[in-house]
């Protein structure tokens, strides 16, 4: 089903921001790994495959739209050195793919693609309501308990 260029682009342009957000969660994962923080770890590398899942609806529903998926391209990605910080950056990355796939909502409101638009509310709500209202827990956690008793408890 042939869609117009704009609509293929922009879709590429969140599945660049996926992609991105699929290999910083997996570099933080591995990095709390070798850290020892077992249970961070498998969190993490949970989300990193949610964003690969999420980057395959999109490569989906490009092929569908008879546009080129651009699977090359990643945003700059911001590594945390401490859990702290990983987690503060990470829920910058939410924040910044959340409200890309915002507008692009609404661009396809405007071009009347309901079906994508529909797609791209599914990742927003997941987005929204799993992995950025997680990374504000845990950030909450660490200002109420402290960050040594926070990672004590997620060894």
């Amino acid at each position: 089903m042939k869609s117009n260029k704009k609509i293929i682009d922009k879709l590429n342009s969140l599945l660049t921001g996926e992609l991105t957000a699929a290999d910083q969660y997996m570099t933080h994962s591995r990095m709390l790994e070798d850290f020892g923080f077992s249970v961070l770890h498998k969190r993490l590398d949970n989300e990193s495959k949610d964003e690969q899942e999420h980057a395959d609806i999109l490569v989906k529903r490009i092929l569908f739209l008879e546009g080129k998926p651009d699977l090359g391209s990643r945003n700059e990605m911001s590594i945390g050195d401490n859990v702290e910080a990983m987690f503060k950056n990470d829920l910058t990355l939410e924040y910044q793919v959340a409200d890309h796939l915002r507008e692009v909502i609404a661009f396809c409101e405007q071009e009347q693609d309901y079906v994508t638009r529909h797609l791209l509310v599914l990742l927003l709500k997941n987005t929204e309501e799993d992995h950025m209202y997680w990374l504000e827990q845990q950030l909450g956690l660490i200002s109420r308990v402290g960050l040594q008793n926070y990672l004590q408890s997620k060894m």
